[in-house]
């Protein structure tokens, strides 16, 4: 423990945010940092627990508790407030591939496990978790750690998003030959082409790509597998196939007008905006623009905020979220919500925190749902109705939203995006290897084993267990290389 009572002489203090004015006039990140001083008085409020659930990493009623790459946090904490940053940055990298992506986009389960948190603030995880890595590319410690010896055996991964990449991390520590496919134009999956540069600097992304790359990871760019290689032909090429291609098909929206033009699912709209950004800053025009329009944002998770923040800083006229969830309260509700469980309490995002400072609101409608489009003779899209809702158990068990009646409303809308999840994976892959899939299309294969119904064929990450977290797709990528690596050599060492 770095001093006993840290916790009680020290308050919690996070890095202090550009202002939400000047920030959403670029794209660039929006976190300030601590000096080392206050990193190193943040590490002193952790308590080394003798149950440290910080690092418990497991799922309680639909949510995620601690740590799911069961990171060391009260050992760098310790090395930190030590002064050791050199020993914390092998102490975190031990349990995490990548800390700079989780410490730029995690929402931090750890923080919510905390057992500080039972009592006051949490310990400030996640920003020393970045801070530590920030250290460790600045002095020029992350270096390219080639295997010392090859087996030989060459393993395919499909994707390059959070799990993709960790599972060629660790089988290419391993020794393994390892190729990495991707059918967009460069390498990050969703790191890069579904996460905005304001939350995840896309440099940051690449100068990881470079560095395995320079371990010897060969990635192939704009190649599909299932379209320009066969999925039967990858097979037949590697000693070992592991498919990590997310899950991306998004959830069909399906009211009167939904055929209207300005309706758009939220990844086309964020993906067309980064390619553009990182292809020419913005001057090509190959994107959908919301600049001074009315814009809809239907869908209350990250991907809807992150559409938020887009179209502020393209310009929007209005911009308000729409959410069927209710309102938090401003406090955990230590009945149905108690720690160690991740606290669901009123909070604004970076997003909502720009549109307050913006338009003296929170663009975000609580309990609503949208019931219909309207549009103009040319068919595009000016408003939309909603009715407010309330979630009920009906005579069956099951938990149902019901409309409220006499609560009827109109907004005007001249962009709408649709960010109401995804529906698991694409299939022509699992088509075309007859691959096992469970209802909600998810390649099925058991958690720890993720070893599929096809010889040598292993899946991972959103592709595997639905969209979920980066933290958790990180942890299955790692879990699916050491499968892999005790398929192809009948023991493993990783972890």
């Amino acid at each position: 423990m770095s001093t006993p009572t840290g916790f009680m002489e020290y308050t919690r203090q996070i890095p202090a945010d550009r202002d939400p004015l000047e920030r959403i006039k670029d794209w660039e990140e929006f976190h300030k940092h601590m000096s080392e001083e206050e990193l190193r008085t943040q590490g002193a409020r952790c308590m080394d627990c003798g149950t440290p659930y910080c690092h418990t990493g497991i799922e309680l009623t639909g949510g995620t508790s601690g740590c799911p790459v069961n990171n060391l946090i009260p050992e760098w904490n310790n090395l930190i407030y030590r002064g050791l940053w050199r020993e914390a940055l092998d102490r975190l990298h031990k349990t995490n591939n990548f800390p700079e992506f989780t410490g730029s986009v995690c929402p931090a389960p750890c923080e919510g496990s905390c057992t500080v948190g039972l009592i006051g603030k949490p310990v400030t995880i996640k920003t020393i978790e970045q801070s530590i890595i920030d250290k460790g590319f600045s002095e020029g410690w992350v270096t390219p750690q080639p295997p010392e010896k090859r087996t030989g055996k060459k393993v395919a991964v499909v994707g390059s998003g959070p799990a993709g990449l960790a599972a060629a991390a660790q089988l290419n520590k391993a020794g393994h030959l390892v190729t990495v496919y991707e059918r967009a134009d460069r390498i990050g999956g969703l790191l890069t082409y579904g996460i905005p540069t304001m939350k995840l600097n896309k440099g940051v992304v690449q100068r990881r790509v470079d560095l395995l790359a320079a371990e010897g990871v060969q990635f192939i760019t704009n190649t599909e597998i299932g379209k320009d290689i066969s999925s039967e032909q990858l097979v037949n090429d590697y000693d070992a196939v592991v498919l990590c291609g997310g899950a991306t098909r998004p959830r069909q929206f399906k009211i009167d007008g939904s055929e209207l033009k300005g309706i758009h699912y939220a990844m086309d709209y964020l993906n067309t905006t980064i390619k553009s950004y990182l292809d020419s800053n913005l001057e090509d025009g190959q994107y959908i623009d919301a600049k001074d329009k009315h814009v809809i944002v239907i869908g209350g998770g990250d991907t809807g905020t992150d559409c938020v923040a887009t179209a502020l800083r393209h310009g929007c006229a209005s911009v308000t979220q729409f959410g069927t969830h209710a309102k938090a309260p401003l406090e955990r509700d230590e009945v149905n919500n108690p720690w160690p469980q991740f606290p669901n309490v009123y909070t604004l995002d970076y997003a909502q925190e720009e549109a307050k400072a913006l338009y003296g609101r929170d663009p975000r409608e609580f309990s609503i749902m949208t019931t219909k489009f309207i549009g103009e003779e040319n068919g595009h899209v000016t408003a939309l109705e909603t009715v407010q809702i309330e979630r009920i158990v009906d005579e069956t068990g099951r938990k149902i939203y019901q409309p409220i009646p006499g609560t009827e409303r109109e907004f005007k809308a001249d962009l709408v995006l649709i960010a109401i999840g995804f529906d698991g994976a694409e299939q022509t892959i699992p088509d075309q290897l007859s691959l096992e899939t469970d209802r909600w299309s998810n390649v099925k294969a058991k958690y720890g084993v993720y070893k599929t119904n096809i010889d040598k064929v292993f899946t991972a990450g959103d592709m595997r267990r639905g969209q979920s977290l980066v933290v958790w797709a990180i942890n299955e990528g790692r879990e699916a290389a050491r499968e892999v690596d005790k398929y192809l050599m009948g023991s493993s060492m990783l972890p």
